[in-house]
């Protein structure tokens, strides 16, 4: 018998569409968020120098280490973001999920309100859930072939019981990236409402097109109300399984507490990992984007003329099948009998996110990517 935190949370689908592709060679990997390219050297290099010694093997510091925390403010700072304290205002987690949690226990109150976009990631929807508090959607539409906040929406959707604003940017599984119109609506709300942004940054800088970063926590009156969460995803290093928070001020305390009673600490070697990778150079990034871009363009070129929505950022786009009159699911069905391995949106948001179909790009070659098109297009032709 379930318990009724439950009742409202599904599954999560990717573990359906991974075990129906099993090791098949010959399946397009579309459905999991990884990719193939390799983490930094010198990150790889230090995990394994690190395997071994005592200090990479320890439950302490419960909270993680010091010179990591320091190379996450570091980092943020670079890129614009406002200078932190890191012993003092961030605590290191082991992924990004647990960190999510963490924020979302220390943000909120059961019954209290979570304002997302739809379509969103299902990890950040249904943790909003698991803690007890109530996600309401604000959708994105499609304009001039991007995916668009819509503004009035956001702000229809924020009640005296809103607590939170929950945003990740670069956005999946769509590739929304807010634009400064967007993200100034979001900071007034935040400001006039006396609401907390959540921001989940851990694809900020793989942006196409050459769009910058821009770190919501450095606009005016938000460093102190914007709780940043993150890892090192766009390093490649999402096996490394390292996250943070960042929790200005006295929030840290409560971030802490939650901390060491639901993940503790996350490994040494991976700490160390972490580390060095944020310290690599923006070149290294920008190689690693420029890749995915081309394989997003691949991707795009693959289904011209059908309506899959063009990626600012981040590793995946999305096809709308509800325009096509067909079904996420039973689409994500048919895709796997033509060799294309990818994930149906059900439950990723509401409406919207229920008529897509999701691919992700960051994974397949080019070359591979280029027998995307027949295979799709022999997918929707059956049924």
């Amino acid at each position: 018998m379930s318990v009724k935190r439950l009742e409202d949370i599904p599954g999560f689908n990717i573990d359906r569409v991974a075990a129906a592709a099993g090791s098949d060679p010959e399946i397009l990997r579309m459905e999991n968020l990884d990719t193939d390219l390799s983490p930094p050297e010198e990150a790889m290099e230090a995990t394994r120098a690190a395997i071994g010694t005592y200090e990479a093997n320890s439950w302490l510091p419960f909270t993680g280490r010091d010179d990591l925390k320091e190379a996450v403010a570091a980092f943020i700072e670079r890129r614009g973001g406002p200078r932190y304290d890191g012993r003092r205002e961030i605590v290191i987690t082991s992924g990004e999920g647990e960190a999510m949690l963490d924020a979302l226990f220390c943000l909120t109150d059961p019954g209290d309100e979570v304002i997302l976009t739809d379509p969103t990631y299902a990890g950040m929807i249904n943790r909003v859930r698991l803690v007890g508090a109530v996600p309401r959607l604000a959708p994105l539409h499609v304009i001039d072939g991007e995916w668009r906040l819509d503004l009035d929406a956001l702000r229809t959707a924020v009640t005296d019981a809103t607590r939170v604003i929950f945003i990740n940017n670069a956005s999946f599984p769509t590739g929304w990236v807010a634009s400064d119109e967007e993200w100034e609506a979001i900071a007034s709300l935040c400001r006039d409402r006396d609401l907390r942004l959540l921001y989940w940054a851990a694809y900020e800088a793989v942006l196409f097109d050459g769009r910058s970063v821009r770190h919501p926590a450095a606009m005016p009156g938000m460093r102190d109300r914007t709780v940043t969460v993150s890892s090192p995803w766009e390093k490649r290093m999402i096996g490394w399984r390292v996250g943070w928070v960042v929790a200005p001020g006295d929030l840290v305390n409560d971030v802490s507490r939650v901390q060491v009673y639901n993940g503790l600490v996350a490994s040494g070697f991976a700490q160390i990992g972490t580390r060095v990778a944020l310290g690599t150079s923006d070149a290294e990034q920008a190689t690693a984007n420029e890749e995915w871009q081309r394989r997003r363009d691949e991707t795009m070129r693959q289904l011209d003329g059908l309506p899959a929505v063009r990626a600012s950022g981040g590793w995946s786009l999305l096809l709308d099948v509800a325009t096509l009159g067909l079904d996420c699911v039973d689409v994500s069905n048919r895709l796997l009998e033509h060799k294309v391995a990818a994930t149906p949106m059900r439950g990723w948001g509401g409406e919207i996110a229920n008529r897509h179909v999701r691919f992700v790009f960051s994974r397949e070659p080019v070359e591979r990517i280029a027998l995307l098109g027949d295979r799709v297009r022999a997918a929707l032709a059956t049924g």
